[in-house]
């Protein structure tokens, strides 16, 4: 055989097919890489999500703290600042209805003046939030109200504001200061009325079992009953004398 006729047997014997073992082998590994990468790709994207999560509850978070500054970072500097509103309100209520109508011009003037610095400081702080609020005739509410006293007042129902000693202020959702108040009790007289009622149905079950009792007189008498027969007058009762018993 020439080295022509060699050269095509040796091309032949280098480019034969694989075995069936070599091609379950490339696959078996060809899978697995797969897999791995479909792991890696899973881990990558719950990261991902887990990133893009924390990052939307930051979002949240830094917004409802940037709102709660807005609304209450002014909440110690308000605080302060009702002192000055609780003393304007007592001036004008110092000054009583018979002194604004015999006063001159320039009181009147000065009395106005007051009450329009008033309306003034009040607007703005509900301008910044800062509402007052007088709570006569509501229902208590320990979260908005402190009670001070009880007062007895038969038009307010129990456990309603009766009186407000000094108006409360709410910034916003919050108090800022709650207002002093008395709470009714109730009327007097309908407790008196409770009262009398009680009295008169334990004095009734009392009379009721008295009578139902036998007297003491009414004992005794059954008792003697017992040694007592009727002689010839109807009328006349004579005690029979015991037997003689002889042994």
């Amino acid at each position: 055989m020439t080295e022509t006729d060699g050269a095509p047997a040796a091309s032949r014997s280098e480019v034969e097919p694989a075995g069936p073992e070599t091609e379950a082998t490339t696959t078996a590994s060809m899978e697995a890489e797969l897999a791995a990468a479909r792991q890696e790709a899973a881990e990558f994207k719950d990261k991902v999500l887990r990133t893009l999560a924390e990052m939307e509850n930051l979002r949240r978070r830094t917004e409802r703290e940037v709102a709660d500054a807005r609304t209450y970072g002014i909440s110690s500097f308000a605080r302060d600042l009702l002192g000055v509103a609780d003393n304007i309100r007592r001036a004008l209520e110092a000054v009583g209805e018979d002194v604004r109508a015999g006063a001159d011009a320039g009181v009147k003037a000065l009395i106005e003046g007051v009450e329009l610095t008033e309306r003034d400081l009040l607007n703005t702080l509900a301008k910044n939030g800062i509402h007052r609020f007088e709570p006569t005739g509501e229902k208590f509410d320990p979260n908005f109200h402190q009670a001070m006293y009880e007062v007895p007042d038969e038009n307010v129902p129990a456990g309603h504001v009766a009186q407000v000693m000094q108006a409360g202020y709410r910034i916003g959702e919050r108090v800022l200061r709650p207002a002093l108040v008395g709470v009714s009790r109730g009327a007097p007289e309908i407790r008196a009325a409770g009262r009398r009622r009680a009295g008169r149905s334990a004095r009734s079950v009392l009379s009721v079992q008295r009578n139902s009792r036998p007297s003491r007189m009414r004992r005794k008498r059954a008792k003697e009953s017992v040694h007592w027969s009727f002689g010839e007058s109807p009328t006349r009762r004579t005690m029979c004398p015991p037997p003689n018993r002889t042994h």
